[in-house]
């Protein structure tokens, strides 16, 4: 039986552990809404991948850290989170947090979007910052991540 929230990379040498631990928190967060987990991925990638995604589904011609496509049915949370782990490696050196914790923000930062929030708006923005930091409070163990890169 396949999990609901599943995890998957397209980036050499990079894994997550604490798997078990990362779902459980994302399905919490999900309850919390009053919704329930459906099948969710999560693809961990590289900027190209992830830009070229933005340009071809969404007209973007940038990067970004996320893309979320969301595919809920009724009370049921699905969809698929693709997370450039280039841009979150980025991002955490310049806001002076560790690879796990930026990660761990733009998974939730995802799940968030499949739930209904949004981002572009500064009062949505907002509330997504709020939500983001009180349900970063709620994770118990944060992941170990292991990023090879060839030389």
């Amino acid at each position: 039986m396949s999990q609901p929230i599943s995890f998957h990379s397209l980036v050499d040498g990079f894994s997550i552990k604490g798997k078990k631990s990362l779902r459980s928190w994302l399905e919490r967060v999900i309850s919390a809404h009053h919704f329930v987990p459906g099948e969710i991925s999560i693809i961990y990638c590289s900027d190209n991948y992830l830009a070229e995604m933005n340009q071809d589904y969404l007209q973007h011609d940038t990067f970004t850290d996320i893309i979320t496509f969301n595919y809920n049915v009724g009370s049921q949370v699905s969809g698929d989170i693709f997370i450039s782990i280039d841009r979150v490696a980025e991002n955490a050196a310049s806001f002076g947090a560790t690879l796990e914790n930026e990660l761990c923000r733009v998974m939730v930062h995802g799940v968030l979007h499949l739930l209904g929030y949004g981002d572009k708006t500064p009062d949505e923005e907002h509330a997504m910052r709020s939500a983001e930091d009180h349900f970063l409070s709620w994770l118990e163990e944060k992941p170990r991540v292991s990023r090879e890169t060839s030389a």
